[in-house]
């Protein structure tokens, strides 16, 4: 695309980063997706080291195109792991759960761009000064773990806050979304819930039919009265959390439930007891395909819109 910092930085087609969603984002996923023109994303998380290193190997004998991995900063590997990305040549690394700064210096020699997730615009001033490339701003309409302000509100405020590419995630999932958030300034875009459904992702597929299947009111946020608010298809766990919520149960004993939830739905199909994380944009979903067409169905999509915007205006 013309004049695109996102693009240019991390030398894609289209100004669109895959989330790297834990125990989701793996090498057939993220390969398939920078093979489409985007840049692919593979997950960290709290996976074995050996596990990403494989993984990242396994990305390259899929393609030739830049990808990333995502480091989860209070993880227990971080460390490791951002050793790894070096070790291993990885072009890019997005971060969330804490402050990238003291690997940034090793990162930047070896050429490696760093882009953090941030859902305040305190958090990304402080990431840029710390040396990031470009920063993902996400609103609470994402999937998964979030924050309180919207992508509406937020993308605009940290864009005028900050001099580096902003990245808008939380609520995008069709190019309408795109250009609602290059309005706002963003210059690119991170997308996690539609990649769900991508051919290439590997999440059981009880996951991806209770994705399809969403409405607009489906997902639901549990965890706000322990601090690590979760955004998640709603479902008997789901209904659980809410209940120990409402009776004042202890931070030890909602998190145990949580624990394992994700893989449970991720691995074992269970969308009743396991966590199936989703953004409010899931209701816009109905139809697998293969990542490439997703990203191209999404910018020719956004080019229509972009066409039909200058006669209302």
């Amino acid at each position: 695309m013309k004049n695109n910092r996102v693009c240019e930085i991390l030398d894609i087609k289209y100004p669109i980063i895959q989330g790297g969603m834990a125990w989701v984002a793996d090498s057939s996923l993220a390969a398939a997706v920078s093979e489409g023109g985007g840049l692919g994303v593979i997950a960290g998380a709290n996976a074995p080291i050996d596990y990403i290193r494989e993984e990242i190997r396994k990305t390259k004998t899929l393609t030739d195109k830049p990808f990333g991995v995502n480091i989860m900063l209070l993880s227990p590997n971080a460390e490791e792991l951002s050793k790894l990305v070096c070790e291993e040549g990885v072009k890019v690394v997005t971060t969330g759960a804490g402050n990238p700064g003291k690997y940034m210096d090793m990162w930047k020699k070896h050429n490696i761009k760093v882009i953090p997730v941030v859902a305040s615009v305190a958090l990304a001033l402080r990431m840029e000064r710390s040396g990031a490339d470009a920063i993902v701003v996400e609103g609470c309409e994402a999937g998964g773990h979030i924050g309180e302000l919207t992508t509406m509100t937020l993308v605009p405020q940290v864009k005028d806050a900050v001099k580096i590419p902003v990245i808008a995630a939380g609520g995008i999932g069709d190019g309408r979304g795109v250009v609602a958030a290059l309005s706002l300034g963003a210059e690119g875009v991170q997308v996690g819930t539609r990649f769900l459904v991508a051919e290439e992702c590997n999440i059981h597929k009880n996951y991806k039919e209770k994705v399809l299947k969403a409405k607009d009111i489906d997902t639901i946020v549990t965890g706000r009265s322990t601090g690590h608010p979760v955004r998640a298809l709603k479902n008997k766990l789901a209904r659980q959390f809410q209940k120990l919520e409402k009776e004042g149960a202890s931070l030890e004993e909602i998190e145990s439930l949580g624990r394992g939830a994700l893989p449970k739905a991720v691995r074992d199909g269970d969308v009743d007891y396991g966590s199936v994380m989703a953004g409010q944009i899931a209701g816009l979903i109905k139809k697998e395909q293969p990542a490439k067409d997703i990203i191209e169905e999404m910018f020719n999509e956004a080019f229509q819109v972009i066409n039909v915007l200058k006669d209302r205006i």
